[in-house]
């Protein structure tokens, strides 16, 4: 009998590129995709009978794990790995993989896509439009404008170089400079938070001691700055930057993850003219799609077939 392999990725379906790579190596995809938090029992259930699953951003838990008997491996298909319980995960004895490198230049064109909406505040403009008014409001221009980046990965390397051809001038705080790019001005990030005209996040979540951007890092960008993020919600404190746009303590915000998602009714970040939220979609193109269902996929098959995978990010 064919092992089954769980798939809730809900972009991947029968069919596709993902649904054969599996089936030419004897395996058999089975689909639930996830479209928002799933009943108790379901979540209990979701991985009976499976020895692999490849999954999005749904929260994988420890009382999910706790009776997955057949399960031996949970691959990405992204980037970041918070929403899987990792320390429950490894001692199920289930190994956890992601997909890095398939989609940062997605990312970064999205990333620079929402620095331009905020600039020439093409969101207001476009609503207006449809409601029968013809703004006509100055924009900002992004030349000789500073781009502040924290995290220089993939995703924050190419924002940068994406900065730098648009003409901005780019501080960058990373443990990982790279000396011989010199059109980027390495760092620390008190001086990168204080410079920044936009600041942008590209760094991982879990190396910080709560959320990176709280009140007082809000307190020390310049007024007329906008918080830029796209890598992982549990970086920003959603409470202070509600407060900060309220108060004018910064210009905007420009966000594509959050700590709850779909962003719940009661979010204080509802009603704010000033912050764009779109829905978790910086590195949804479709060949960044295509890329990191393949690489999930074959993630599975390497463990199931007794390799060790690409992209391991249990200890």
């Amino acid at each position: 009998m064919a092992l089954r392999i769980l798939i809730t990725t809900d972009y991947l379906h029968p069919g596709d590129a993902v649904d054969q790579l599996l089936c030419d190596h004897g395996l058999e995809p089975v689909y639930s995709p996830f479209r928002g938090p799933r009943p108790f029992e379901e979540r209990r259930a979701l991985f009976d009978g499976v020895s692999g699953a490849i999954v999005a951003s749904e929260p994988v838990t420890a009382d999910m794990l706790a009776d997955a008997a057949s399960l031996k491996v949970i691959a990405r298909s992204g980037v970041g790995y918070d929403s899987i319980d990792l320390p429950a995960a490894v001692a199920s004895g289930v190994r956890v993989c992601n997909a890095p490198g398939t989609n940062h230049h997605s990312v970064a064109e999205f990333t620079i896509g929402l620095i331009i909406m905020a600039a020439r505040r093409l969101s207001e403009v476009t609503t207006a439009v449809r409601q029968r008014r013809w703004p006509r409001e100055a924009g900002h221009e992004l030349r000789g404008s500073t781009l502040g980046i924290i995290g220089y990965g993939p995703s924050g390397r190419a924002t940068a170089n994406l900065g730098v051809a648009l003409g901005m001038n780019v501080l960058v705080t990373t443990r990982h400079p790279d000396p011989d790019n010199t059109a980027i001005l390495f760092t620390g990030l008190d001086t990168v938070i204080r410079g920044a005209d936009y600041l942008s996040l590209h760094t991982r979540a879990g190396q910080h001691t709560g959320p990176l951007i709280d009140a007082l890092r809000l307190e020390a960008m310049k007024p007329s700055s906008i918080l830029i993020n796209t890598a992982r919600g549990s970086l920003v404190d959603e409470e202070a930057l509600a407060k900060a746009l309220h108060d004018g303590t910064i210009a905007g915000a420009a966000l594509d993850v959050l700590q709850s998602e779909p962003l719940p009714g009661d979010s204080p970040l509802r009603g704010l003219d000033n912050v764009l939220i779109t829905s978790h979609l910086a590195g949804q193109t479709a060949q960044a799609r295509t890329r990191a269902g393949l690489a999930a996929a074959q993630a599975v098959i390497d463990v199931l077939e007794s390799r060790e995978p690409a992209h391991p990010v249990d200890p």
